[in-house]
């Protein structure tokens, strides 16, 4: 039998990288379906088993199933035809919001014997949603010696779509003081600005009311439309101007509430009033953002606790307004950075238990691990204790298998308690702990033994029938067996449970075990000392029915 488990000094780790050796036979290029977004459930995305080159009897006999990151699910495999259905309708905007493409990753886990397959869900965009402006009503003080020409920024709307299906056009409502320019940003999102193209007259009309309409690229158009409201005021010569048109700055994730961020600054040269700038947040309900900015002083300060993992930065608008209604514009770019405060996951996709005793490199469980941080903060070290016959091998990019290190003895040890341990490298370090019993199940593997080879009994004469004459020991490595004397005659005369029960004369006879080979003497003598008890009669026995009927045993 083999020993205890082998000491060592060294921890076994398993460094978790971003790229692990692809160690799947099928190749490292994934299979990538198409479907559009809202797709109704139930809808055949393709045949998974022919795409891959797997025979459709080999899904159910190599126990196969649809692995997801965090144990969503999306599709469905019939292991009957390997189809591959949709399980429910899919928005691309929840799953994905602006990202394009948006692609969801699974895997097709194999496990007789253990084989991955990356498979990819591109989400195609359709036009289901309308474009949205933040406000109702925008109102815009403009004085009436301003002249032609002179532009003003507009808010922009909202639409969830992406590319085409997004905005890409603005107009105004006729009308004979301005027209509506639409202009591209960096990142391909479209903008309004209203300009003036005939001055305007406070004593002719003090107020205008136009309609701005948003309009995307879909077939047919989507529209969302809000009011501007313009209100003629007396002369304003100067708009507010800041010091920087882009202020960048960077915040911990874990930032207090009500720390300050950064102050931006404008001047006015107007005296009075109209020099008096006032600061608000330009785009968005001032509800949905975590910032807030003091009117006079320019500070803006966090609302609300960050996260990283849902958004890594913000681009914040704000407005400075004189008090003559004209207005000047700044960006503040805030780049969130990430700090070690997620702990890693560890999802248990199969556990294989009982295990047999004689099967070396066994694969117990598969599992995968995973950590929402960035950088070192979500890098990953994977461990088991030191003192187990287990080892981890990595398998699939963030999937890990748990194999059997040599043959196990059930005998020794019928059952292990396993902790695995996944460690972040982030600081300070996070870690997760899960722990599974793996339990041992037994093979013949141990023959049958007495503890002695011969067994010597005293008994007095003139005894009672079915006298308990002794005591015999086997052992017990294996976890079946019986006690049974061999096929033969056994001599009438040796033992008359019938009549007075006396031994006439000695007598030799063997025992043996079944469930192995080899035998053992157990010897019947001729009584010598009168009243001489049992030897052993306090031993822990090993007897079976078997036993006690062909000797007449109690």
């Amino acid at each position: 039998m083999e020993t205890a488990l082998a000491k060592t000094s060294q921890k076994r780790q398993v460094m978790f990288l971003a790229i692990l050796l692809l160690l799947w036979e099928a190749g490292s290029e994934a299979v990538r379906y198409s479907i559009p977004e809202e797709t109704e459930s139930g809808y055949s995305v393709g045949n998974l088993a022919k795409d891959l080159g797997l025979r459709v009897g080999e899904l159910a006999t190599r126990g196969a199933r649809i692995h997801y990151k965090g144990n969503k699910e999306l599709v469905q495999l019939d292991i009957k035809t390997g189809n591959l259905l949709l399980y429910k309708k899919l928005d691309r905007e929840v799953l994905c919001g602006a990202t394009e493409p948006c692609i969801l990753h699974f895997q097709l886990l194999l496990e007789n014997p253990v084989q991955f397959f990356q498979a990819d869900l591109q989400l195609t965009d359709i036009n289901d949603h309308s474009p949205e402006f933040p406000e109702r009503e925008m109102l815009l003080k403009i004085s009436e010696g301003t002249q032609p020409g002179t532009v003003f920024p507009l808010k922009t709307a909202q639409d969830f779509d992406i590319g085409s299906n997004t905005v890409q056009n603005y107009t105004i409502s006729p009308n004979s003081h301005f027209h509506v320019a639409t202009h591209n940003r960096g990142d391909g999102r479209k903008y309004p600005e209203l300009v003036l193209d005939k001055a305007l007259d406070r004593e002719e009309r003090p107020e205008l009311s136009l309609t701005l309409t948003a309009l995307d690229g879909g077939a047919p158009p989507r529209s969302g439309t809000t009011t501007v409201r313009v209100v003629v005021l007396d002369n304003n010569d100067n708009a507010p101007e800041f010091l920087q048109s882009l202020y960048e700055v960077q915040i911990p994730e874990n930032s207090s509430v009500n720390s300050l961020i950064i102050a931006v600054s404008a001047r006015d040269l107007d005296a009075g009033a109209y020099g008096s700038v006032v600061y608000a947040l330009f785009q968005g309900d001032e509800v949905t953002q975590p910032f807030v900015v003091d009117q006079i002083t320019g500070e803006i300060r966090l609302k609300r606790a960050l996260d990283f993992e849902a958004t890594p930065y913000y681009n914040v608008e704000i407005i400075a307004t004189d008090g003559g209604g004209l207005s000047g514009k700044c960006t503040v770019a805030i780049e969130v950075v990430d700090v070690n405060d997620n702990a890693p996951e560890l999802t248990l996709s199969t556990l294989s238990s009982p295990t047999p005793e004689n099967a070396p490199e066994t694969v117990v469980a598969v599992f995968s691990v995973s950590d929402p941080d960035s950088g070192d903060n979500g890098r990953m070290i994977c461990s088991i204790q030191n003192d187990l016959p287990f080892l981890l091998k990595p398998t699939f990019k963030n999937f890990y298998t748990l194999v059997t290190q040599r043959k196990l003895d059930r005998e020794s040890q019928a059952e292990y308690n396993i902790t695995i341990t996944v460690t972040d490298l982030g600081t300070p370090r996070l870690k997760t702990e899960h722990s599974i019993t793996v339990l041992v199940s037994d093979v013949n593997d141990n023959a049958p033994a007495f503890t002695q080879t011969s067994y010597t009994l005293f008994v007095r004469e003139n005894n009672s029938p079915a006298l308990h004459i002794g005591l015999c020991r086997r052992s017990r490595a294996a976890s079946v067996g019986r006690c049974s004397v061999p096929e033969g005659p056994f001599p009438g005369h040796l033992v008359d449970v019938s009549g007075t029960g006396t031994l006439s004369q000695s007598y030799q006879y063997e025992v043996c075990l079944t469930g192995g080979s080899g035998t053992n003497e157990f010897k019947f003598l001729k009584p010598i000392i009168p009243n001489f008890l049992p030897q052993g009669a306090d031993d822990e026995v090993g007897k079976t029915a078997a036993f006690r009927n062909s000797f007449g045993f109690k």
